[in-house]
């Protein structure tokens, strides 16, 4: 099949976002398909030059030099390396994966018979689409619906219904890329995370929150376990103060900006880790959405342990070893001891957990074989 790709990476020039996307393309090229990947300006009206140059530097690294391309819509015109028949290699497609909906539909898209929105941010997704009818008419240019709320429409889930009719997906992860290695004992537990990218959303008497909301309970970690945790994080406001309350809290602090400054740079932080901290959004937690991360996934294929903050994975994904789920500070506390007493048990449950449920292969092939299954929604 040729399918298309979009993503957000010229516009986000994020090293660890972009393997979000990446993977995609990676595991549908290892699952034998025709892939491109395509991202569109939307309403940025940035220059896009530094964008399209860590874009080309990405792919040009994959060996995929031949395989992206960029349309900057206020100038009308396509850039990167396949942008002279960019418009006819998405008019001759059979399938579009637009993960985290991030890009519009233009006319060379929405003929392609069947058009995939990925919901990565489950609930908050959901309530936009009821509150926002621009949103709301975005998301009906597709025909198809997956989301990585794993609990959607079960009793005890709180993601409101938008009248989407959503299917159950995971983040894929190519592990040829992703390899296995050997423990960090000494390193630190880490995470990448962004502070407060949004006001809350609300629905009824649902509040969703982001990050911010869910720290301040794990806030005095450092002085149960010691510094051992160590947080890349980007801020949207307040910096100077927050990043003054984490290092007097005793929380280690990286520099995100490195971190962040391509894929490998990202990864390699991955990899000189202990474990990996993965608090969630307070708005995952509430509504018992099931979602897991897609940075937890790498953290699991590179062998990293994970500690991961319940927002009812745990119906989904089995834990104990090389995930272990909290929801208290008491339950962070304890799974640290357990990983410090079973380090190395850890590191390769991890790996196999990331291969069973997050692996490429499995992960893309049943998202292909639901999708062109799939009654197309009118």
């Amino acid at each position: 099949m040729r399918i298309i790709v979009l993503g957000w990476i010229v516009r986000g020039q994020l090293g660890g976002m972009a393997w979000h996307y990446l993977n995609y393309v990676l595991g549908l090229i290892e699952l034998g398909h025709d892939v491109y990947y395509i991202e569109d300006s939307d309403g940025s009206r940035n220059d896009p030059s530094s964008g399209l140059s860590f874009t080309a530097h990405i792919f040009d690294r994959l060996g995929l030099q031949d395989r992206w391309a960029y349309y900057d819509a206020h100038n009308a015109t396509w850039r990167g390396a396949c942008a002279k028949n960019a418009r006819a290699l998405c008019e001759s497609a059979d399938l579009i994966l637009n993960v985290s909906g991030v890009n519009p539909l233009r006319s060379w898209l929405e003929r392609v018979p069947r058009r995939v929105l990925i919901d990565t941010d489950p609930g908050f997704t959901q309530v936009r689409h009821i509150g926002n009818r621009q949103l709301r008419e975005r998301a009906e240019t597709h025909n198809i619906y997956f989301t990585f709320g794993a609990n959607i429409g079960q009793p005890d889930c709180r993601i409101p219904d938008d009248g989407f009719p959503w299917q159950v997906t995971r983040q894929p992860v190519s592990l040829d890329t992703c390899s296995f290695a050997r423990g960090r004992p000494d390193g630190h537990f880490t995470t990448v995370m962004t502070w407060d990218p949004w006001e809350p959303h609300r629905y009824g008497e649902l509040t969703l929150r982001t990050k911010s909301a869910s720290f301040p309970q794990f806030s005095s970690l450092p002085s149960r376990v010691g510094k051992i945790f160590e947080i890349a994080v980007s801020y949207t406001q307040n910096a100077p103060e927050l990043q003054e309350t984490l290092t007097r809290d005793g929380w280690l602090v990286a520099n995100i900006d490195s971190i962040n400054s391509d894929p490998w740079a990202y990864l390699a932080f991955i990899r000189g880790s202990r474990g990996e901290f993965g608090l969630a959004k307070e708005g995952y937690v509430v509504t018992r959405s099931g979602w897991f991360s897609e940075r937890s996934a790498v953290y699991l294929a590179s062998g990293r342990p994970v500690l991961a903050h319940d927002t009812a994975f745990t119906k989904w994904l089995p834990t104990g070893e090389g995930v272990l789920s909290f929801s208290s500070l008491e339950d962070v506390v304890e799974a640290v001891l357990d990983i410090e007493s079973r380090y190395e048990t850890h590191c390769r449950a991890a790996r196999d957990i990331a291969a069973e449920y997050f692996g490429s292969r499995q992960v893309l092939s049943r998202l292909i074989e639901s999708a062109t299954a799939s009654p197309l929604a009118t």
